[in-house]
């Protein structure tokens, strides 16, 4: 009886840390700042195929201790395409967290918007839109983001790539308008990351 309290307790918690982004959009309370529109056009297969990592993003309290972070795409058993978003608590080598849902392509041919229904104990759908911002010539990177900019992260095919690279993502963050704060959580290193 214990453990079936712990977790219910836990699996509230996540719910509400799933939703609570989502609260500032029910009461009014949008963020200031606009995305905007994304310029260039996606290559499904290279972009939205295998692990990304996580080298910077927007503080929020869903990332909130989260660290080593990584987004894959991958095929459920329906053949449709997910995004599984996970990261570790405290440490690389902390306990993992994860939520998954499956991807729609908001604009087939541009393939840059995309909705992101995550799935809640399996019942609750908390649905996301995220745009792809820019991404390099040879999707070594990307930079990805919803349209009010509440959520903005940076991604790489390298789990630890060399500080130039974290200044030119920041640079080009900042020319893409966002001008909030910055977080640069501890990943994976090279060796452990795959």
């Amino acid at each position: 009886m214990r453990m079936t309290t712990h977790l219910r307790a836990q699996s509230w918690r996540l719910a509400l840390l799933l939703l609570l982004p989502l609260a500032g959009c029910a009461t009014g309370q949008a963020s200031r700042q606009q995305a905007h529109e994304p310029v260039k056009n996606v290559d499904m297969a290279r972009l939205y195929t295998g692990r990304w990592y996580e080298i910077g993003r927007k503080p929020t309290k869903l990332t909130d201790g989260c660290v080593a972070g990584t987004t894959s795409y991958l095929a459920n058993a329906r053949n449709q395409l997910v995004q599984r978003d996970a990261c570790r608590t405290g440490t690389p080598q902390g306990k993992e967290r994860a939520f998954q849902g499956t991807v729609a392509v908001l604009d087939p041919g541009l393939n840059n918007k995309i909705l992101v229904r995550y799935r809640v104990w399996g019942v609750l759908t908390v649905p996301y839109t995220y745009w792809i911002l820019d991404h390099g010539r040879h999707y070594g990177w990307f930079i990805v983001a919803t349209p009010d900019l509440s959520i903005v992260s940076m991604l790489t095919r390298n789990p630890s790539p060399p500080q130039s690279e974290v200044d030119e993502l920041t640079a080009r963050v900042r020319a893409l308008g966002y001008d909030g704060p910055l977080e640069y959580p501890a990943r994976f290193p090279a060796k452990i990351g795959g």
